[in-house]
Parts: structure tokens; C-alpha cells; sequence
């Protein structure tokens, strides 16, 4: 629920009993980031569950579902055949929705259904200015460019040795490559042909560098797009947790957990990339890479915070990457931030508080 790549969605909960373990503190770790949410606050634009448990036992619950959504201002609903929705969404594909109070159909509100596919949701989710996480001991800076990032793809980033510092989706990165080890692009909401400033940016990126690149989810897609690809809607998405992902240079299959209703048309693909993972439930494509230099991208999330775990390496690719790319290097550059910039930049997301429903949907 906390995840930006929700924005603007109505969540439809198939387990029957939701609520029941609670809702967790907003206590940070080591690193300064929230230990058990993916950003601060809920990022859905509403909750359908069978049976809600209204007490909850954790020993890490603070709250109940129901207080949780209502102090963040979500509306949720329960006691709906939630299976029979989602046997509809299958046959009809995803679908325009509305949480109401009422008995009565009223034919004359469907034109007031708000289409999230047609607003920027990057915009909203992304922060508003740079911010900073500090790694321990950093060997390596890595500038990232959010579209809504998810707690733990920083965790699994400053975890292994990089500082990251984390700028708009829309900022210029090509102007300051040169002051980092890597470049990332994160996950993030909606229609990725809506950032086109950010599609720019990064062609001019992959044009005037050489930094190693690693994209996840809409930044596989906007990745694609600045490497003149073409991205697809697809009728249903991918969203769960146990999708089979074959990757196409080994031969191996791994589970992954994924949340996305647009694809990579593999097929714009130019000579210069090559397809890296194909899903084998739907065959669309999962990833990509370049033939010669460190860019890679995945349509999954190899950083799901719960699991699976099986692409938690390709964290590991990245930064060896990194290493490679700054070893080559005839002039050692010390890209690490200074501590100027650690104690005026900000730690946490700047300007991402969520809107009132009908403006964040």
C-alpha cells in the first residue's frame, strides 16, 4: 500500500482476511529509511478487502488497518466478494473504479471516473528536491532518478557500499554524470510515455557517458524509451509475487514479484540492445540489456521487500559494475559525497505528501 507504484490505484485484496497482523510503526533503520514501509504514507487510492480484522496482534503493530487508512485519509471498504472482482478484472482487463456511498447506481456519475492512465503520477510521487542516503564506509555515489523509488532499492544499494543521491524524475542528470559511479532509475506509477523530459534527459545521458546504468520497472521502460523502444499497455498487468522470469543469458528461471500494466515492446529493440528476461506466463519482455557497455534494466522488482529474493543479485551485478567502470578510469575521481553536502542536503523525500483523492486518482 505504500508503494508509489500504486498511486492512483484501487487495491482488491484476494485473501480473505486482511488486517489481522496490523500495522507497523514508522521507526527508520541504520540507513535512516522506513524499516517496514516503502515510503511514508499510503500511496493507493483505496482499499477493498472480504473481512477486515479490526483487532490485530503483531508485537510490531502500532495500529489497525482501518485507523491506518483513516488517518492517512484513504477511503476502504469491506464485506465484498472480492474473488468475484477480480474473475471480472481477468475477463475485462483493468478497469476504471470508484469507491461510493450509496444504494443506487447513478448512470450520470461514470463520466466523473478519474483515468489515472492519463495523469502524470510520476510528477506526484517523485520528490521535490535531492536528497541523500549515507552508506557506512561508501566506496561508491550512485545518482538516482525517482519515480516514485521504493525504500528497500535504496536499502539494497547503500546495504552494499554506495551513497545515493536521489534527484527528481525530470532533473537534467547529464549535467552531473560526471560527479558519479552509476546511474539508476527507479520504479514508479502510470503511462511512461507521460515523462517525456525524463526520456530525454536519459538519451542525452547514454550520448555524452559512459556510467553504468540500472533501471527497475518504469525505469526499464523509460530506459527503453530513451533507447528509441516502444512500450505497450497490456490488457491485465503482472502484479504479484510468484511470476517465473526466464533469463535468456544463463537459462535460468527465477520467481519474481512485479506491479506494472506496461511492457517493453522487445521487438523496437535496435541492434545495440538485446532482450535479458522474458516472463513465461505471458511472454512479454522483463528485461534488457546493452551488447557492449554496463546497462541493464528489469521490467520486475529484484529488490521486493519480502521476496522472492532469486534476482537479488543482479543488486550485486550493478555495483560490480560500478567498481569496473571507476577502475577504468585514468583519473581516480573521489565521487563520494563530501560533507558539505551531507549536512545541507535533506535525508528524507522533500514535497511528497499525498493529495485529496480526486486529485491523486
Amino acid at each position: 500500500m505504500t508503494d508509489p507504484s500504486y498511486r492512483g490505484q484501487i487495491l482488491v485484496f484476494t485473501q480473505p482476511l486482511i488486517g489481522n497482523y496490523g500495522v507497523p510503526s514508522s521507526m527508520r533503520d541504520e540507513y535512516n529509511l522506513l524499516k517496514y514501509f516503502e515510503s511514508p504514507h499510503i500511496q493507493c487510492a483505496g482499499v477493498v478487502v472480504s473481512d477486515v480484522a479490526e483487532r490485530y496482534s503483531h508485537w510490531t503493530a502500532v495500529e489497525s488497518l482501518s485507523e491506518w487508512c483513516a488517518r492517512e485519509g484513504v477511503p476502504a471498504i469491506s464485506g465484498v466478494d472480492t474473488r468475484a472482482i477480480v474473475t471480472h478484472l481477468r475477463e475485462q482487463g483493468s478497469s476504471l473504479a470508484r469507491i461510493s456511498v450509496g444504494d443506487e447506481y447513478d448512470a450520470d456519475e461514470d463520466e466523473s471516473f478519474v483515468d489515472p492512465g492519463q495523469i502524470n503520477l510520476v510528477k506526484k510521487v517523485s520528490t521535490k528536491a535531492p536528497f541523500v542516503v549515507e552508506a557506512p564506509n561508501a566506496k561508491f555515489h550512485i545518482a538516482l532518478i525517482d519515480c516514485g523509488v521504493k525504500e528497500n532499492i535504496l536499502r539494497s544499494l547503500v546495504s552494499r557500499g554506495a551513497s545515493v543521491t536521489v534527484f527528481p524524475y525530470d532533473f537534467k542528470i547529464q549535467k552531473v554524470a560526471d560527479n558519479y559511479d552509476g546511474i539508476f532509475i527507479s520504479n514508479g506509477p502510470g503511462d511512461p510515455t507521460h515523462c517525456q523530459s525524463t526520456v530525454h534527459n536519459l538519451q542525452v545521458l547514454m550520448e555524452t557517458s559512459q556510467v553504468p546504468i540500472f533501471g527497475i520497472c518504469l525505469g526499464h521502460q523509460l530506459l527503453a524509451l530513451a533507447a528509441g523502444a516502444r512500450t505497450i499497455k497490456l490488457k491485465y498487468g503482472n502484479r504479484a509475487h510468484n511470476i517465473p522470469a526466464l533469463d535468456l543469458t544463463t537459462g535460468q528461471c527465477h520467481i519474481t514479484s512485479q506491479n506494472h500494466g506496461y511492457a517493453v515492446d522487445a521487438g523496437t529493440l535496435s541492434k545495440e540492445w538485446k532482450e535479458y528476461f522474458v516472463n513465461l506466463n505471458d511472454g512479454s519482455n522483463e528485461g534488457m540489456r546493452h551488447v557492449s557497455r554496463p546497462i541493464f534494466s528489469t521490467q520486475f522488482h529484484p529488490e521486493a521487500k519480502g521476496g522472492p529474493m532469486d534476482s537479488s543479485y543482479l543488486f550485486d551485478k550493478y555495483i560490480e559494475d560500478v567498481g569496473a567502470f571507476k577502475a577504468t578510469q585514468s583519473v581516480y575521481k573521489d565521487n563520494r559525497p563530501s560533507q558539505f553536502m551531507l549536512d545541507i542536503m535533506s535525508r528524507e523525500r522533500v514535497g511528497v505528501q499525498p493529495e485529496s483523492l480526486a486529485t491523486a486518482a
